[in-house]
């Protein structure tokens, strides 16, 4: 049995995990969770992933893990010799690097852009009200950082140094969801942001992973 994906299309934590089996050329098999209907919150579910969120993985010989980063890492690091080669780096200097990427993704850019998505994307599919203070606190925010990724992306080419890592990979699916809903302008507006986004969200992984979710008609 190839590695089973627990998960649901709307997921951007998902959508990481779908990435990574992509960019690694790892077989996967997708089992939906319809978490309209709240299936995440069946006891069945609840024994894998305590905290009832999508996803959660089983590889081929039982193990089972949740949290997406967590599961990018690992398969990652145990497909380290077929597909995309070193989004982990190996040697001590440029895996630091890689740790300061993915800590700059995870505390300065997910925070704004989850927050920018979730009060003008998800609220209104759920028909609640968006806080436009919040809304506005949060993309001063974003754009504040973005500055910052300017400088540092006018210095090198990618968010750890001059070669792809899972840090740059890690901002698709919430940058991705705040592109193509009105904020284009976050990641076009900046030079070196520009440069380095458009690379990223033509990455032919990155396609496959919206064609898997959005097929053609």
């Amino acid at each position: 049995m190839p590695l089973t994906i627990y998960g649901s299309p709307f997921s951007t934590c998902t959508r990481l995990v779908v990435l990574i089996c992509k960019e690694k050329q790892i077989p996967f098999n997708f089992v939906l969770v319809d978490i309209t209907k709240g299936e995440q919150k069946a006891p069945e579910y609840v024994d894998k992933q305590p905290f009832n969120k999508v996803p959660y993985i089983v590889d081929d010989d039982g193990f089972a893990l949740y949290e997406s980063r967590a599961i990018a890492r690992y398969l990652i690091k145990k497909y380290a010799d077929q597909g995309t080669p070193d989004l982990i780096p190996s040697d001590p200097q440029s895996e630091a690097l890689f740790e300061q990427g993915a800590s700059i993704e995870s505390f300065n850019f997910n925070p704004p852009a989850s927050g920018i998505a979730l009060e003008k994307i998800v609220k209104p599919l759920l028909a609640l009200r968006t806080d436009e203070k919040t809304l506005e606190k949060r993309s001063v925010e974003l754009n504040e950082k973005l500055d910052i990724y300017d400088v540092i992306l006018g210095k090198q080419k990618y968010l750890a140094g001059n070669k792809l890592t899972l840090a740059d990979l890690q901002h698709l699916p919430h940058g991705t969801l705040l592109f193509t809903n009105g904020f284009e302008d976050l990641f076009t507006s900046r030079p070196n942001v520009a440069r380095w986004w458009n690379e990223l969200i033509n990455r032919p992984a990155w396609q496959e992973v919206t064609t898997y979710f959005n097929p053609v008609a």
